[in-house]
């Protein structure tokens, strides 16, 4: 088991209020999504470290600038001017980007904003919160916010890690993979390579 002081050396920016409630949790919820290895569970922290900013972030910030939209979702926004009318509004944002897929309603359902990113691997969409339901026996569904506590966000974390059959990319030590499976490309690779070197360190790896 990391401690917090090993922690620190891996994170150090991190607030603390953020890891603690992991710390007494994490070796259990790793185990149920057999994530059991020193490998295994480097590649998984590693990951979850880069995508939760270091474990302060558990629901996806859609506070975008007009232009961070044109650059980001231009499948949404192909034009700045069509942008400028969602800019800086995340709710708006996320039932325009989310709309009439993966699960969710129409943009005027609200189900993008409902079933937005949450969890330490954001958990976007109602057909994930459905599934994820039907395999905790928790209701995310009607309570989607569940998703943001600590045994939850981990939890969802390692569901979405099991689901994507990542184990088999961290037993190649394969980060590429373990990133495109997560990511959809290599965003932040070399952040993510990063604590994968001091998370094996500290499993002797």
């Amino acid at each position: 088991m990391i401690t917090k002081e090993q922690f620190q050396t891996v994170v150090p920016d991190v607030n603390w209020k953020y890891i603690e409630p992991y710390l007494d949790i994490y070796e259990a919820i790793l185990d149920t999504y057999e994530i059991n290895t020193p490998l295994r569970k480097a590649h998984f922290l590693a990951q979850i470290s880069h995508e939760s900013g270091s474990f302060k972030y558990v629901s996806e910030n859609l506070n975008y600038s007009a232009k961070a939209l044109f650059a980001v979702f231009r499948k949404y926004f192909p034009t700045l001017a069509a942008a400028e009318g969602y800019a800086r509004q995340p709710e708006k944002i996320a039932n325009k980007v989310y709309a009439n897929r993966i699960g969710n309603g129409s943009e005027a359902s609200g189900e993008g904003w409902k079933y937005r990113g949450r969890g330490l691997i954001q958990l976007t969409g109602k057909d994930n919160y459905k599934t994820f339901s039907e395999a905790t026996g928790q209701d995310f569904v009607s309570n989607p916010d569940l998703v943001t506590q600590p045994k939850w966000a981990l939890s969802s974390a390692g569901w979405f890690w099991k689901k994507r059959n990542i184990n088999r990319y961290a037993d190649a030590d394969d980060i590429h993979m373990v990133t495109k499976r997560i990511n959809g490309g290599f965003n932040g690779l070399e952040h993510r390579q990063h604590f994968l070197d001091e998370y094996k360190k500290l499993y002797s790896i």
